[in-house]
């Protein structure tokens, strides 16, 4: 029988297309690329496949502006090769995640061109936020991307868009939008979608009036809002008609009001940002661990693990850097240097660290060939963060330049590969036994043995910069001794000595001559 709870433990790759495998060699990702490449992903050992936006839509913001839910961008092919996909992708063990984008649709969606077209007062404008003409912006919010979240329409009137301008918000209030949303995930489901990642989870709902942000510390107009609850109540209830996972997009700084999201009747899973943004250290990646499964606890979720995203600066560059190796969308930066081969070594340690914890785990495409972040000239930068920071932002084009597959390289992409690329293509790396591919696929096939291993246990360690935790381990053989996994990861200068243990199941370098640990080396041990 199928497990019903695989979400809980899963391995889930996000699949971001326009930059995954391009199929009929025009520069842009595609599902018949992806479809192509669906034996890679089955064999690099993950359980599910998440994509982000593959909609109909003008691309003003990678996709996440949203023209029309029902229909498949033609850039990357049509509803039936979606269909197909998705039968494909379930004949091979792998069940597929959408994407939602619940806060805003495209200024190109029908309902924003109807709501211009049928001006002020109209029944189409109360699906969206707009306000009558004056001097200023209606409010003093901040948009996501920086600057005035308020654009005008030709007649004067503003219209809220907490993102850019091309990406109207949506008013929650309204009984239409609710029952729209729920119409679309009934779309999907019906069609085998395992699942839903919802976007920008917690900025749904905004307070009566668009009042101004509070100076004294009240709460906030847009962030969090307790509204939301009963949303996600609503779509739990018809998720479990499905058997299908709702996964949440929640960036909030406090773990307890994070936690009320993942009540047993919300969403089963959200992402955990906070130990994707911190530095390379043992004692803060320990502090977000417990952090993370202490507010998980309660409400009986599991904890997710992500190092990198479609977002986020990635994984080698970031760790290979001289001073902040954590991440912050406020300090992204061009040209700060990094060094990729330390970079490697602490990417691959973070993958046996990351893959080793309780939970569910995801990986973004590309983490498992190496991939550093390409520096995209300035003036073919097309990300709108860039453009909304006055040009300080790299914006996050540098993490979705297209993979590659092929060592003699694999032609034109929409944004351009760097010199080099090629040395990480995965036809290169799946036959090096050393690879960052040879890793991932190893670790993701042992994890498959461990994923029903028992709770966290942290075990004393000879230096305050090293982490190194157990597992109670499944007994296999009914003899009452299954072992234990064990997980150690120097993040010091100096070599440590390996745990008492009965085998080394993998090691993300090579250990020292005298058998012990090197810096920025993980190890899975069996005791």
């Amino acid at each position: 029988m199928p497990r019903t709870d695989w979400w809980r433990s899963a391995a889930i790759y996000q699949v971001y297309v326009r930059s995954f495998a391009d199929g009929n060699g025009d520069g842009t990702g595609d599902l018949a690329g992806v479809r192509a490449r669906l034996p890679y992903l089955a064999e690099l050992g993950v359980d599910a496949l998440w994509f982000s936006p593959w909609y109909l839509s003008p691309l003003a913001d990678g996709g996440y502006d949203v023209a029309d839910y029902r229909a498949i961008d033609p850039a990357f092919g049509t509803l039936a090769e979606a269909e197909q996909l998705l039968a494909e992708a379930r004949a091979l063990g792998l069940r597929t995640i959408v994407d939602i984008v619940p806060n805003h649709v495209s200024d190109q969606h029908p309902w924003f061109k109807a709501a211009l077209a049928a001006g002020p007062g109209s029944p189409e404008q109360e699906l969206f936020h707009f306000r009558p003409p004056s001097p200023g912006p209606p409010n003093d919010w901040v948009s996501e991307f920086g600057g005035v979240p308020w654009s005008r329409t030709e007649d004067g009137q503003w219209y809220l868009h907490l993102f850019s301008p091309e990406q109207p918000d949506l008013d929650w209030s309204h009984p239409k939008v609710r029952q729209e949303h729920e119409d679309v995930l009934r779309f999907w489901l019906e069609r085998g979608a395992a699942g839903v990642r919802i976007d920008s989870a917690a900025l749904l709902a905004k307070a009566e009036g668009l009042p101004d942000m509070p100076g004294d510390g009240g709460p906030h107009p847009f962030h969090d809002r307790p509204e939301l609850h009963e949303i996600y109540r609503s779509w739990r209830r018809l998720a479990e008609e499905y058997g299908a996972v709702l996964i949440g997009e929640i960036w909030l700084p406090d773990p307890e009001r994070f936690a009320r999201y993942l009540r047993p009747d919300e969403l089963h899973t959200a992402f955990n940002f906070d130990f994707l943004a911190r530095p390379w250290d043992a004692a803060g990646l320990r502090a977000s661990i417990d952090l993370t499964l202490a507010a998980h606890a309660p409400v009986g979720a599991p904890a997710t693990w992500v190092l990198a995203n479609h977002d986020v600066t990635r994984t080698v560059t970031r760790y290979g850097r001289a001073e902040d190796t954590g991440f912050a969308f406020e300090r992204k930066r061009f040209g700060v240097p990094t060094d990729l081969a330390l970079g490697t070594r602490r990417a691959r340690a973070a993958a046996l660290l990351t893959l080793a914890l309780p939970g569910s785990v995801y990986l973004y495409q590309g983490e498992e060939l190496g991939l550093p972040e390409a520096e995209i000239p300035r003036e073919l930068v097309q990300d709108p963060m860039h453009a909304r920071s006055g040009g300080v932002d790299p914006g996050r084009d540098g993490c979705r330049v297209p993979l590659p597959w092929r060592a003699d390289g694999d032609g034109p992409s929409w944004l351009p590969c760097p010199a080099g690329w090629p040395r990480y293509a995965a036809e290169r790396q799946a036959g090096d036994p050393d690879s960052m591919l040879a890793l991932y696929r190893t670790a993701l096939r042992l994890r498959r043995s461990f994923r029903d291993a028992g709770p966290l246990r942290w075990l004393p360690a000879d230096t305050p910069h090293a982490l190194s935790f157990a597992r109670t381990l499944p007994d296999g053989d009914g003899d009452g001794d299954g072992g234990a996994l064990l997980c150690v990861v120097n993040f010091g200068t100096q070599a440590i000595a390996l745990p008492a243990h009965r085998e080394l199941l993998l090691a993300s370098g090579p250990l020292t001559p005298e058998g012990t640990l090197p810096q920025d080396t993980a190890v899975w041990l069996r005791a």
